[in-house]
């Protein structure tokens, strides 16, 4: 039975949806002891890094959009990692490499960015008096996890077994680095659904950050241990690559959408390519279409593929190369690139996208009105495999989305952001939230995005009812050579005959796929206040009201 038929929370004061329950139950109590929306946001997060280790860790990256209601105002927030002083294209050419590795040492170059950014949105709101709770309160039920232990879940056991698989030594095989052997393969064996895990290292470190504050991991002795352990396993960041790390402020971008407002991320996101699709969907008239229907797939496809075409011209580091965000989302451009749509046939995009990446979506909606959309990663499912000893901290690979290429926008430079694929949406309507709403998936993000945004606001679902429904993705999965269109199997066969005969390449994949992404929405009812949330039943998720 669909979800959707039981399960539509629906509430007044306060909402959170993260993709595991652990973590959405300890955001409701911090709103419940009257806690602001980063301030929940923050305790979920932190609670992910423990439980959730196959998609975010401490040494991962965050990207936030943060509404503040009382001043009307909403503030970006980039918390991503820069490449080491010493990280440069001629290291990996001398090693003969014609492209980063995506495990282990060589794909952990950039500096996790995810404590810096708790760290500067709890500022925010200690600055804007929303703040009741100090960052040590905020650890505690992570470090509660990490000490004593949770509950392995079904998907967290999957995880580890599909990257412990020998067939495939570059992507998976991760028990050949110690730190990931020793956390996820005790006693040689992966660990199983319905065992306790207990991480000692990470809450140690958890309780240097609680004691310490943020700039432990950084400046500190968390710094120390971490370049340490990378150093003794060939890698290349340095103690000053971690000091000069900044999380920065940045100005969101938006474009019209019917008669709200939508917003993201500028790069180094792929923001722009959310919204490019939403402004091509919004010169569509959706209810004509049919939701679910061949044509609503294609077009929303093609919006796609036209927009990911800009996002490889364009976007990587803006201190490196500069976007042309106001062209690129302009009404006129918007509307050349929709007649450019051809609803007969498919278009040919030639690069190939990435096969995967692994994040954690969630957002939370207080009793004043702020909002918060959080998007956290460490990139591929558990990063890099590399766990400094003595830290817990599984680091991300997110380096390895660089290209060698040195002609290409988003080729690796020491000190550079690299293009990311997070990229944390809201919908406003009359400047305030209307939808707080995002996923993980990597490539899917922006495609699963425009999934929400139709399905709620022009077809009228519920959030639950639009993350149910089946969910399509234009992309490759580990080891293809190509492109395809996913279907999950519920989408009607017909469907899929028709897609293949305007040129799609279909594959269908099994229903509520992980392939998908773990989406997640609340809905606000700005007259009567009443909020309205879902989870997605890929994910081992919950959303939470009171």
């Amino acid at each position: 039975m669909p979800r959707s038929q039981f399960y539509n929370p629906l509430a007044t004061r306060g909402m959170i949806t993260t993709p595991h329950y652990l973590a959405s139950q300890t955001g409701l109590h911090i709103l419940r002891s009257g806690g602001c929306a980063i301030e929940a946001a923050i305790a979920a997060a932190a609670v992910l890094t423990v439980v959730y280790p196959q998609m975010c860790t401490l040494g991962g990256d965050n990207f936030w959009l943060i509404y503040n209601a009382a001043d009307k105002e909403l503030k970006g927030l980039n918390a991503s990692g820069r490449s080491g002083s010493q990280v440069t294209r001629t290291v990996y050419e001398n090693l003969g490499l014609s492209q980063i590795p995506s495990r282990g040492p060589l794909a952990a170059i950039t500096v996790p960015g995810v404590v810096s950014g708790w760290d500067k949105a709890l500022g925010y709101a200690k600055e804007h008096r929303q703040a009741r709770f100090s960052l040590d309160e905020l650890l505690s039920d992570a470090l509660v996890y990490a000490e004593e232990g949770f509950p392995v879940s079904k998907s967290l056991a999957d995880w580890i077994v599909v990257d412990t698989d020998t067939q495939d030594t570059e992507q998976r095989c991760l028990q050949r680095y110690p730190g990931f052997a020793k956390l996820f393969l005790p006693e040689g064996q992966p660990l199983r659904a319905c065992t306790r895990l207990r991480q000692p290292d990470l809450a140690r470190s958890l309780r240097i950050l609680m004691d310490q504050g943020a700039a432990a991991f950084y400046e500190g002795e968390l710094a120390h241990a971490l370049v340490r352990g990378l150093r003794d396993a060939g890698g290349l960041l340095t103690e000053e690559d971690f000091a000069r790390h900044t999380a920065d402020w940045v100005e969101p971008l938006s474009t019209p959408y019917r008669q709200y407002t939508a917003c993201n991320l500028p790069p180094n996101t792929q923001g722009v390519s959310s919204l490019q699709i939403l402004a091509l969907a919004a010169t569509l008239d959706m209810q004509a279409l049919g939701e679910g229907s061949a044509d609503y797939y294609h077009y929303l496809i093609e919006a796609t593929k036209l927009a990911f075409a800009d996002r490889e011209r364009y976007v990587t580091d803006p201190d490196f190369v500069q976007a042309p965000l106001e062209h690129l989302l302009s009404q006129d451009y918007i509307h050349s690139q929709a007649a450019r749509m051809d609803r007969s046939k498919a278009r040919d995009f030639a690069s190939l996208l990435d096969p995967k990446g692994d994040t954690i979506w969630l957002g939370v909606v207080d009793g004043a009105g702020n909002a918060v959309s959080l998007i956290q990663s460490i990139y591929n499912d558990f990063g890099s495999g590399i766990v400094p000893e003595g830290t817990g901290i599984l680091l991300q690979n997110r380096g390895s989305f660089f290209s060698l290429n040195p002609k290409h926008p988003n080729t690796l430079e020491p000190a550079k952001r690299t293009m990311h694929t997070l990229n944390p949406p809201m919908i406003l309507e009359n400047g305030r939230p209307r939808l707080v709403y995002g996923t993980m998936g990597g490539e899917g993000q922006p495609q699963t995005q425009a999934a929400l945004v139709t399905r709620i606001l022009d077809f009228g679902m519920t959030p639950q009812e639009a993350i149910d429904a089946p969910r399509w993705l234009y992309g490759r999965t580990w080891g293809a050579s190509s492109n395809t269109v996913k279907l999950e199997a519920r989408i009607d066969r017909a469907v899929a005959h028709d897609l293949e005969a305007r040129g799609h390449v279909v594959e269908y994949v099994a229903d509520y796929s992980d392939t998908m992404g773990h989406a997640g929405a609340i809905l606000i009812d700005q007259e009567s206040g009443i909020l309205q949330g879902g989870t997605d039943p890929r994910s081992d998720g919950q959303a939470l009201g009171y």
